[in-house]
């Protein structure tokens, strides 16, 4: 008989973090575990600011599956369907075509995607932050910015050029745009041509305030000290267009940039929609505290269907009524408990419900520059980012990551970051297709009608 097949869809923080503690309780006789990804890592994203901005190698911040998930099976392709009333999903690999997969357990954990809004020109301009590749691509894009105004005559380019616009106040704004505003300062000592006073950094932020996750003081204090840095502060603002980089805000104001950083929220995968699973109103897995799907309507549990993370609607049990954020906070811990719980039904037990108050956060503002409310304890500069960096590299998965990303924390503060523009790595062929045209194909021969 062949042992229960676990499946895991989605190998993020929920996924990797479940895989490998269920590969620790359960060898392969006790179970199959498969874990179904299109890309072959696990992104950290915490570090993607980090990435960004060259403290750290992109390579250091994701996690090899294959090197990691050693007792699973990985599958590089996307899961298109999940039919939970024959337990099978639709699986398409990154090449060939689509089939199924029958399993006996399945972790439904695609996470998010970044949360849109339909405003003219946004998909033409906006630059999200949830991968790596995005993180790469910002880099590159913001120092060459400062290559192209550096370069040009014309007064509307280069102005453009040093108009650098982040929307969204939450971790992932607030920190990528403190990275890239130490990057570009770092980087404007090797531009004699232009002023610092010309670079504008702009953050719009629909809401009254940042930083929600560290509390209201922390969240003042972080504003206070990103507009001491010269940054142009609109809350309670939207964006209303961006057709062709010109930036229009609701407080009336229009000028153009080509930067444009979208990191206002977040919103589940859409892959969700394509399976049977009962889905809350804003398209999120319904969960038990146990982390068991269910229908929270008739109370009725999906026997074999987990889910966790930021697809997940978990109840907080520390929060009656609340649900737990989309947090990796969160994540993680959800993981731990998802993957006990499977190995426990597995083995005949039953599993226990997931609970734990949220601590708080800490955020990184550049180098040296932190805030951070953890146990009711606030922070804030030089103690704060230490934190967020101590805590940080203790979260990320296996002993090789943690090496590395210390590692290279030691080498840009020793030998200083690179401010250097790799544009060529988003348009690999471009130098040889100039300098190797195609080439025209033969005509075919026209065969008279006598001809035989």
């Amino acid at each position: 008989m062949n042992p229960p097949r676990i499946v895991v869809v989605g190998a993020g923080h929920v996924g990797l973090y479940a895989a490998l503690r269920l590969s620790k309780k359960l060898n392969r006789n006790r179970a199959e575990i498969v874990v179904i990804d299109p890309v072959p890592h696990m992104t950290y994203q915490p570090f993607l600011p980090e990435a960004a901005a060259g403290n750290i190698s992109p390579r250091h911040a994701v996690v090899p599956l294959r090197r990691e998930l050693k007792k699973c099976r990985i599958v590089s392709g996307e899961v298109t369907k999940v039919e939970h009333a024959r337990k099978t999903v639709t699986i398409q690999p990154i090449d060939g075509p689509a089939y199924e997969m029958e399993y006996d357990h399945i972790i439904v954990a695609p996470g998010s995607v970044s949360r849109t809004l339909p405003i003219p020109g946004l998909s033409d301009r906006g630059i999200g932050l949830k991968t790596i590749g995005e993180a790469i691509y910002l880099r590159n894009h913001i120092l060459d910015r400062l290559d192209v105004a550096a370069a040009t005559p014309d007064e509307d380019v280069r102005k453009a050029s040093l108009n650098f616009v982040f929307v969204g106040g939450g971790f992932a704004g607030i920190e990528a745009l403190a990275e890239m505003q130490d990057v570009v300062a770092d980087a404007l000592k090797y531009y004699p041509e232009l002023d610092p006073k010309e670079v504008h950094f702009i953050l719009v932020e629909a809401s009254n305030r940042i930083l929600p996750e560290v509390g209201p003081e922390m969240g003042a204090y972080t504003a206070r000290q990103l507009a001491g840095r010269g940054v142009d502060l609109r809350l309670s603002t939207f964006l209303q267009s961006c057709v062709d980089g010109r930036i229009v805000l609701s407080d009336g104001d229009t000028f153009r940039a080509e930067t444009l950083v979208w990191t206002a929220g977040v919103k589940p995968s859409p892959m969700l929609a394509n399976t049977d699973l009962p889905l809350g109103p804003k398209g999120h897995v319904n969960c038990l505290p146990t982390l068991q799907v269910a229908d929270l309507e008739t109370s009725e549990v999906w026997e074999g269907a987990w889910s966790a993370g930021d697809c997940a609607q978990v109840p907080d049990l520390t929060n009656p009524g609340g649900y737990c954020s989309p947090s990796a906070q969160h994540a993680v811990r959800q993981a731990k408990v998802l993957a006990d719980n499977i190995a426990q039904v597995v083995l005949g037990g039953a599993p226990k419900e997931y609970r734990h108050k949220h601590v708080g956060g800490v955020a990184g503002l550049g180098i040296n520059k932190g805030v951070a409310h953890v146990y009711g304890i606030k922070v804030k500069g030089y103690p704060a980012w230490l934190m967020h960096r101590f805590y940080h590299v203790s979260r990320i998965p296996s002993f090789n990551r943690k090496v590395r990303v210390v590692a290279d924390w030691v080498l840009a503060f020793v030998l200083k970051r690179e401010t250097v523009a790799l544009g060529q790595l988003h348009s690999p062929r471009e130098e040889f297709t100039e300098v190797t045209p195609p080439v025209a194909l033969p005509a075919e021969k026209k065969v008279g009608a006598g001809a035989r």
